[in-house]
């Protein structure tokens, strides 16, 4: 046994992910619908893990001793409330059995900050009550629920990932970041809403260090993936359109804010820190400006990316 077998290798954090390891030196079997480039230290598997038989036939094909999965429904706006959502939590534990039972032992799931009920204080491992107000987070709970017992049942060491808000190079169409940097670098008014909402932001490629990093290591259950900062909207909004050359073209408050939607969400990340002993190394400010400089590049070039899904 050896190697990590990595699903939603070219989605958003997957891309990033296979980096990471392959800077390590891991041997990584990449999951995705659609192969990537060839790569020394890779071998891509090109499947669909929704698919009857899919999870089973590569966790033998992979024989991999660690997992890291990131494969769900993503698309920016409808995968709160997708039907698809439901149709993951079947092919991740299927994964995660046949992980297991092809002598898996380290396991390292994507769950979601949606999981918890939010609300205005930093949201915890241990205290914040899990209140999903999403089929998103709620499947993702779910998953993580039963995950937790097949884990156990097969004696695989698993930690479950609470990724909050992330943006970066590369992110879809219809996200904060991406959508405000889009908007300005066209030449268009930007409407946004007043933007005194605070949020955790992270970097990409510190989402993906840290996930690696939690492989790597011996932490179990669940555990926030977060800068364990919340910034104003406003805030972000503003070092967009600075590094855009946009600032007189943001309408602060055209759009009204959503009355359901909390004035804080930022995640507590102490056992990030202590137990993993990660900490991001991207500033907001730099993380802003390499994303800007990223996308007008690619809007040059007419290749900005359009799925939506995390690659398998």
């Amino acid at each position: 046994m050896s190697g990590v077998l990595l699903t939603g290798a070219s989605g958003f954090i997957g891309r990033h992910a296979l980096d990471a390891l392959l800077a390590q030196g891991q041997e990584v079997h990449a999951v995705a619908r659609h192969a990537g480039s060839p790569r020394e230290g890779v071998s891509w598997h090109e499947l669909d893990l929704l698919q009857a038989g899919a999870a089973e036939e590569l966790a033998r094909a992979a024989g991999a001793e660690r997992l890291l999965h990131l494969a769900w429904y993503a698309t920016p706006g409808s995968f709160w409330s997708a039907p698809e959502n439901e149709r993951w939590i079947d092919a991740s534990l299927r994964l995660l059995r046949a992980f297991g039972e092809a002598g898996g032992t380290r396991a390292v799931m994507a769950g979601t900050c949606a999981e918890y009920a939010w609300g205005d204080q930093l949201l915890s491992e241990h205290g914040t009550p899990l209140e999903p107000a999403t089929l998103y987070g709620a499947c993702k709970h779910a998953t993580h629920v039963a995950a937790t017992a097949i884990a156990a049942q097969l004696r695989i060491s698993l930690a479950w990932a609470r990724v909050f808000f992330l943006y970066g190079p590369g992110e879809a169409p219809g996200r904060l970041v991406s959508g405000v940097a889009r908007g300005l670098l066209a030449g268009e008014e930007v409407p946004t809403t007043d933007g005194h909402q605070r949020r955790d932001l992270m970097y990409v490629r510190d989402v993906a260090a840290a996930l690696v990093a939690l492989l790597a290591g011996e932490a179990t259950g669940a555990l926030n993936i977060a800068s364990g900062r919340a910034v104003p909207v406003r805030e972000v909004v503003s070092l967009i359109a600075a590094e855009a050359d946009g600032p007189g073209r943001v309408c602060f408050g055209a759009l009204p804010a959503r009355l359901e939607e909390p004035a804080v969400i930022a995640g507590d990340v102490q056992r990030l820190a202590t137990e993993v002993g990660f900490r991001p190394t991207v500033a907001l400010e730099q993380g802003i400006r390499e994303t800007v400089v990223w996308t007008r590049a690619a809007m040059r070039a007419g290749e900005l990316p359009g799925s939506g899904q995390e690659g398998g």
